[in-house]
């Protein structure tokens, strides 16, 4: 086993990891065997300045990032200096510039749900240039045959990417804009920012699995996007330094944390998951429910262009071998449960489960879960979302059935676009994330798909996966192989029903379908 040398002793030594999402921070101590030794969590309380913005602030994040470290250390009763390496998770696409001098931020974050660019993202959307470029990227298509014309010919601006969330704070802060006239000015999501902190103001970084999630990055080029930032006059003097996955950062300020401590690993939340769930293989699937769904897919070495509202994304880089994953996602998967929590159709979430089991069937009420518009593969944010097929029959059990069901089906969508998308042989299927510990739902996902899923035992894969990049930099662990032996099930979902795929469920499905369709285009443009 590893060891610090500490006053001619050697003691065990582990794997620090943060995880920075959108609701909490969280912060494990690992140890040889993957266990947690120690754990802190503290609260992200976002800030809501006015309607449709969304912000933190950096300074009660690097707060709560500082407490967190020092408390799951303190919890795993061990030193600081045992600590080998540090690895970290952060939630995508949110960011902040700040002055490069003095590290103080220009603003708060702009988190990934804030919606003050969406006028901005339509206009863009419905502009000359944006046809002209649709329209030319047509005649490329039809002329090469190229995928990647056919995708760039419906590509749509989101308020998810950075883009125009930061097209909007150039036109808003002039203390940004000044920055950047005199060289000042640094751009940063929070891995970024943290990044920075740590080390003092001496790394201005970020690594690929980040880069990819802004928008603003070229997964083909593997190069902050010129093209783009040129079409809507982002500079690219203020973008970080991009960096592999697994690589030494740097070593946080020992001022800071008492010692030094290399941070060998910053990840996107999604991605380190899928590392945490050891899909290191082309055709592994990891879906992670937590607020929202999402699914991603190793698609190896090359990006995956998408014309069905998949997103290709870097999943790491890590010395010269890059895997990329596609994903899609549902955005109201823990959203529709609690909202259905608030209307006390159930108190324990750990109900419902139960609840469902119950009833035979959903007395057939379809539940729409679009408080968010519908993603992939119908791609409607004027969706609404819907309850349909009521009855004086039917009950609170039929409600929260309905609902369950909506997320399994949700799931098959996006299943059904990854395989006729992708066409890549699925390998294996793991869950994680909170809504994972719902047997109705796994066992129906499991139904639906015809295939077995597997919940591991450890939820919090983003901290592991950071953990693991981290761990295998400094030798903590040797190789991927030795991650998969690390892992254990907590249960297995077989499909059940000899018909094939979920057949027993196509009329309910349809029916669904069906309310789908309803829901869909229901707000005005």
């Amino acid at each position: 086993m590893m060891g610090s040398r500490r006053n001619g002793l050697t003691k065990e030594s582990f794997i620090l990891s943060v995880d920075v999402g959108t609701t909490s921070i969280r912060c494990h101590v690992y140890d040889k065997e993957a266990r947690i030794r120690g754990s802190c969590t503290s609260k992200v309380v976002p800030l809501y300045p006015e309607v449709g913005h969304v912000e933190m602030d950096p300074d009660a994040l690097w707060e709560g990032f500082i407490t967190v470290v020092k408390g799951a250390v303190q919890d795993a009763g061990v030193q600081m200096c045992q600590m080998e390496a540090l690895g970290i998770s952060t939630q995508r696409a949110t960011f902040t510039t700040w002055d490069r001098r003095t590290g103080v931020p220009f603003h708060n974050f702009i988190s990934w749900q804030d919606q003050r660019a969406a006028d901005l993202v339509k206009s863009w959307n419905r502009s000359c240039i944006m046809k002209i470029i649709h329209g030319a990227m047509k005649v490329a298509y039809f002329l090469t045959r190229d995928k990647r014309s056919l995708a760039a010919s419906l590509i749509v601006f989101s308020t998810q990417h950075v883009t125009f969330r930061l097209i909007w704070v150039l036109a808003h802060y002039k203390q940004v804009h000044q920055a950047i006239e005199e060289g000042n000015c640094c751009f940063g999501t929070i891995d970024t920012w943290l990044l920075f902190k740590l080390t003092k103001g001496r790394v201005h970084a970020t690594d690929y699995s980040n880069a990819s999630s802004t928008g603003i990055f070229d997964s083909y080029q593997m190069c902050w996007s010129q093209f783009l930032c040129s079409l809507v006059s982002l500079p690219l003097s203020i973008f970080p330094q991009v960096e592999n996955t697994g690589h030494k950062f740097g070593s946080t300020d020992p001022s800071i944390l008492g010692v030094s401590v290399p941070i060998m690993s910053v990840m996107a939340d999604q991605q380190a998951a899928m590392f945490g769930e050891c899909c290191f293989d082309v055709g592994d699937v990891k879906i992670t429910m937590g607020t929202g769904t999402f699914m991603d897919i190793n698609t190896g070495s090359k990006p995956h262009t998408s014309v069905a509202g998949l997103y290709p994304l870097v999943g790491w880089k890590i010395g010269s071998d890059v895997v990329y994953l596609a994903e899609g996602n549902a955005a109201d998967t823990g959203t529709a449960i609690k909202w259905a929590q608030e209307l006390e159709l159930f108190s324990d979430v750990r109900e419902t489960s139960d609840m469902a089991y119950s009833v035979s069937d959903s007395d057939g009420v379809c539940f729409v879960p679009s408080f968010s518009g519908l993603q992939a593969p119908l791609n409607d944010p004027r969706a609404c979302a819907s309850l349909m097929g009521l009855k004086p029959s039917t009950t609170k059990s039929h409600l929260v059935r309905a609902i369950l069901e909506s997320v399994a089906f949700r799931n098959k969508q996006l299943y059904e676009t990854m395989l006729r998308e992708t066409r890549i042989p699925i390998t294996k299927i793991r869950v994680d994330g909170g809504v994972s510990s719902n047997n109705f739902v796994l066992q129906l996902t499991a139904d639906l798909f015809g295939r077995k899923v597997i919940r591991p035992q450890h939820r919090e894969m983003s901290s592991l996966g950071a953990a693991f990049v981290a761990g295998l930099g400094v030798g903590f662990w040797m190789t991927r192989e030795e991650l998969k032996k690390l892992q254990s099930a907590d249960k297995v979902f077989l499909p059940k029903g000899a018909a094939g795929p979920g057949q027993e469920y196509n009329p309910v499905l349809q029916s669904w379908e069906r309310a789908l369709r309803r829901s869909m285009n229901w707000y005005k443009p």
